[in-house]
């Protein structure tokens, strides 16, 4: 195991650990959404609503947000659940032009236990729904390509995405919502992450996010 795959997986176990007593991480934005609250509504402001995927992509990739009217708001380990609870105060309040969601895999993982893809879903539509009700625009993403988990290996995660993933394309071409799809530009043919854009199959290198920026940047070119 090489030392970025130890960091990750220590980070995802202390971010594990800080959650039990506030379980959804609340507080985690809490001074940055302060530090931003003259400024709202941030009507050119993004918003990246995630888990790791999302929270690893400023440190390793800072350019497309320093360059960018882009606002990180990513933690390790999320599930939907947990991504639920703090979309008021990590995506509503702050008023901005959009979100992007990018959610689904850490549930598949179990990381709070097990859960339908169906329920996955559903609490990836419940964030669509409140922005769309608070006029926010939306970006829905797929979830990654994933063929295991480093920190759950009794789960095989390659059908589960390919499902959920249907289920939000579907939505989203019913629903009118912009849809990024990484996972067709980033998926080997035995359905793992390509290894070129992620040393762990899970978490995007910098050619990974690479391949991902310009996606996610069309369609937010396409909400102008």
């Amino acid at each position: 195991m090489n030392g970025k795959i130890l960091f990750i997986l220590v980070f995802i176990c202390s971010m594990a650990n800080a959650q039990q007593k506030d379980w959804a991480n609340l507080r985690f934005y809490e001074k940055e959404n302060l530090a931003l609250a003259e400024e709202i509504p941030l009507e050119d402001h993004i918003v990246f609503m995630g888990n790791s995927i999302t929270q690893f992509w400023k440190p390793t990739r800072p350019e497309f947000f320093d360059k960018n009217p882009y606002l990180d708001r990513g933690i390790s380990g999320q599930t939907t659940s947990q991504m639920l609870l703090r979309f008021r105060q990590d995506v509503i309040d702050l008023q901005p032009k959009a979100v992007v969601i990018l959610a689904g895999i850490n549930d598949i993982a179990e990381n709070t236990g097990p859960i339908k893809v169906e329920n996955i879903f559903g609490n990836i539509v419940s964030m669509v729904e409140l922005a769309k009700a608070n006029d926010i625009e939306v970006i829905l993403c797929s979830v990654l390509p994933a063929a295991a988990f480093p920190w759950n290996a009794k789960i095989d995660p390659k059908q589960k995405i390919i499902q959920l993933n249907n289920l939000l394309s579907a939505y989203a071409t019913k629903h009118d919502i912009s849809y990024v799809d990484y996972y067709d530009a980033m998926v080997m043919e035995n359905l793992s992450l390509n290894t070129e854009y992620a040393e762990d199959g899970v978490h995007p290198n910098k050619k990974g996010y690479s391949v991902m920026e310009p996606l996610v940047e069309q369609a937010i070119e396409n909400l102008k």
